[in-house]
Parts: structure tokens; C-alpha cells; sequence
């Protein structure tokens, strides 16, 4: 149960209510502070809507976080949302495979997004040589939005933890496909 009321529209300010233009959990946890709220999304809608990088590879990234972090509502949620960008459940299950360091059929640059999202979960930051292949890989701009895009979530998946933020029923059913383990 969320430590902090699930707030609607009707609760918000008239200029705060379009911060729940996406009823989420999250999001109707977040606008008890409203001004966190949008500062908040500001940087999700840009990693989302701004960046250049592509959208498969962010929900893999962004998965890998949320598998690694054993957060179920950023798990559930970008499971289906990595659906909507192109990530299949073989994508899924190959991130898992890999992440237990079983053999994938994941393309090269998948599995460095895989390694690059480790890295900076598990240990703070990338390795020089794994950021040397990023950035050979995708430049300076789309290295930045990598980095910047792991970094985000694993302060979201923390964020989660610590309000407790519930998995919505309509994603429920993600988390029973692809559970995380204890």
C-alpha cells in the first residue's frame, strides 16, 4: 500500500491538473508535490519524447533497470511499454537469459545496452571500455541520453520503493507473464 494518497484530478489546483493527464499510481503519488511532479516528468517526457535514441534499445535499458532493481511497477509497466516500442517477450526473456549470463540471440548493440544499464545499476557507472563502446556505437548526444535514461530510472525504481507505489491491475498481468525473482 502507497505511503502517500493517490491524489485526482479533482484534488489538484486547476494549473496542476494536467499532471494527471496519465492517471497512473505514480503520477497521482507524485503530485502531492506538485512542483516535484512536473520536474519529474519533465525528464521522463524528454527521455520518452525528445531523445533521438532509439526506442527499442531505452525500454531495454530501462527494463534491465527495473529487473535488476526487482521493482514490480517499473517492471510490469515497461514490459507493456516496451511492447508498444517494439520489445517482444523473446526481448524479454533474452534480457533475463542475459542477465543470468546464458546465451541470447540478442543483437550486439542490445546486449551492449543490456551491460551498459548493469554497470551503472550494479556499480554507479559505466566501465570506461563499455562507454567506449557506446560511444563509439551511438556518438556523444545518444551516449549522454543513454546514460542519462538508466541514471533517471534507477531514481524512479527508488522513488517506487520508497512510496511503495502499487502495480496498477491493468499491469498486473505483465508481471505474471514475466515475474521477478525474490
Amino acid at each position: 500500500m502507497a505511503r502517500v494518497p493517490y491524489l485526482e484530478v479533482s484534488d489538484l489546483a486547476e494549473e496542476d491538473k494536467d499532471l494527471l493527464k496519465r492517471p497512473i499510481w505514480l503520477f497521482k503519488a507524485l503530485v502531492n508535490s506538485p512542483k516535484a511532479a512536473r520536474a519529474f516528468s519533465g525528464l521522463g517526457q524528454y527521455i520518452r519524447y525528445g531523445s533521438k535514441l532509439d526506442s527499442r534499445l531505452r525500454e531495454l535499458a530501462i527494463l534491465q533497470v527495473g529487473w535488476l532493481a526487482k521493482s514490480p511497477y517499473e517492471w510490469s509497466h515497461h514490459v507493456k511499454l516496451g511492447h508498444d516500442f517494439g520489445v517482444t517477450d523473446a526481448d524479454v526473456q533474452a534480457l533475463i537469459d542475459d542477465t543470468d549470463g546464458k546465451p541470447t540471440n540478442l543483437d550486439a548493440m542490445s546486449l551492449l545496452v543490456l551491460k551498459a544499464a548493469r554497470e551503472i545499476t550494479a556499480g554507479g557507472e559505466m566501465t570506461a571500455e563499455t562507454f567506449a563502446a557506446v560511444q563509439a556505437a551511438l556518438g556523444n548526444e545518444l551516449a549522454v541520453d543513454l546514460t542519462l535514461t538508466i541514471a533517471f530510472y534507477n531514481a524512479v525504481v527508488r522513488v517506487l520503493g520508497t512510496l511503495k507505489i502499487d502495480v496498477e491491475p491493468d499491469y498486473q498481468p505483465y508481471l505474471d507473464q514475466f515475474p521477478l525473482r525474490p
